[in-house]
């Protein structure tokens, strides 16, 4: 991957969004060679090519694509509430040519209003993949930078979704929020019983999403010896639910 320093001269010399753009199809490109790849791959190979598949924290859509391009039959319903994303989304749908991706521009919570986000700076740098509901308290590069303040909606409220017959998986990757987004679709999780595919970081929210998804009856599973296997607590941060 590029390092560091040759990301901030690209900011400067192509400006943000131009950056975003060509970061995000050089990101989709070598796709193949990332170590993740075949565990959402094999996430991905799970979800029938049909209905709805929601991507949540699509931020600037690399995996809006691959799961758009994989699954053409189905609809890809891709949420990011931070507005340069938002633009890089709408611009490698178009370089794509992707006819079957919607976006959202909204973030996703327990409860429907606004929310503060920040997109971080550090050394100099816009961290776009790190972008996050602002932690109040925390002073340290990680929770400072570009502030925003964006529309929030609880996934049972979202109209949109409620005639869809069938939403069959979910992407979600949002920076430890994770649980309150889950939490604010138990309705949608009842009906549908999508399989999910998120990321928890090692801490209390992580027991209490998994705790909570098992309360509807999902069961967990981690990505070991290249198959997903029982989760036993073991020292992974990508699950699968089904």
């Amino acid at each position: 991957m590029l390092k560091n320093t040759t990301k901030v001269l690209l900011q400067k010399i192509l400006g943000y969004e131009n950056y975003l753009f060509i970061f995000s199809i050089f990101t989709i490109s070598r796709l193949k060679n990332n170590r993740h790849e075949k565990e959402f791959a094999d996430f991905v190979n799970k979800i029938p090519n049909e209905g709805v598949i929601l991507d949540i924290g699509a931020n600037i859509g690399s995996m809006t694509v691959t799961l758009a391009k994989r699954l053409n039959n189905a609809r890809i319903f891709a949420f990011e509430p931070i507005p340069s994303n938002i633009n890089n989304i709408k611009r490698v749908i178009e370089y794509y040519h992707l006819k079957n991706v919607t976006i959202f521009e909204m973030a996703l919570g327990e409860e429907s209003g606004e929310l503060k986000m920040v997109v971080p700076v550090i050394k100099n740098m816009k961290m776009q993949g790190l972008s996050h509901v602002v932690v109040p308290g925390d002073t340290s590069e990680w929770n400072t930078g570009e502030n925003f303040s964006v529309p929030v909606r609880k996934l049972d409220d979202i109209a949109e979704l409620h005639s869809i017959p069938k939403i069959n998986a979910i992407k979600i990757d949002v920076e430890n929020f994770e649980y309150y987004v889950l939490k604010g679709a138990e309705n949608l999780l009842r009906r549908h019983k999508p399989k999910i595919y998120c990321e928890l970081w090692a801490n209390e929210l992580r027991t209490k999403t998994l705790n909570y998804l098992k309360s509807l009856g999902y069961s967990v599973f981690v990505y070991l010896e290249d198959k997903w296997a029982p989760y036993t607590n073991q020292n992974e941060t990508n699950f699968y639910l089904e």
